[in-house]
């Protein structure tokens, strides 16, 4: 009998879940997101295919004001460290290193969770499919939605588990952008330049 009686938890579950709208879920989303905050940090990957030129690739990982940003363009690998006034930039084939004034008012991180909330503004959105993992979701722009650089539609995945956005792509100026693979947790050491790892490259101060 109790074997039957899990078993019929399990189906109402499922039933449950299976019933979500797409409004349901995104607000969910936006809930599990907003319990995240800047002190924890966030890493995320955007990658941007352009057509002729190709598809470029750029994981971020933030923390406050500090940001580490590993860009691989056109076979040209990129490693760039940022605080609030100094940004290191390493050119991972050359072993240069260009350092530069940064100018910086705001947390990167909470600008990046943010960004992530509250997304769906302005545009109706509708499941398209979902898999025993994921949602997907077609968010299309409204009437009412006057923002020029806000993308006809964009696709939205988020996990059923977590609730968290797994990834989001659109179009925008015939670029297609999608912003993947984000995480919380991301340490000090992460984002923090640190000269001694790299003692062959050579130093160009721009500063």
């Amino acid at each position: 009998m109790k074997k039957i009686f899990t078993l019929i938890l399990g189906c109402l579950m499922a039933t449950a879940a299976f019933g979500q709208t797409a409004d349901e879920i995104v607000a969910r989303m936006d809930e599990v997101m907003g319990q995240h905050d800047e002190s924890e940090g966030l890493v995320m990957t955007m990658d941007m295919k352009i057509p002729i030129i190709g598809t470029f690739s750029t994981t971020a990982y933030t923390l406050g004001q500090k940001i580490r940003m590993e860009a691989n363009t056109a076979g040209k690998r990129l490693i760039t460290w940022m605080d609030e006034t100094t940004s290191w930039t390493y050119d991972v084939d050359k072993k240069e290193i260009e350092i530069e004034n940064r100018n910086s008012t705001s947390s990167e991180a909470e600008d990046n969770a943010k960004m992530l909330t509250g997304i769906t503004e302005g545009y109706s959105v509708s499941i398209k499919k979902q898999t025993a993992d994921a949602w997907y979701i077609t968010c299309k722009k409204l009437k009412t939605n006057k923002d020029k650089d806000d993308p006809n539609t964009m696709d939205l995945v988020v996990a059923k588990e977590t609730y968290l956005p797994i990834s989001l792509s659109a179009t925008v100026s015939l670029v297609n952008v999608t912003m993947r693979d984000f995480k919380f947790g991301v340490t000090e050491d992460q984002v923090t330049f640190d000269p001694s790892k790299y003692p062959e490259a050579r130093i160009i101060d721009k500063r």
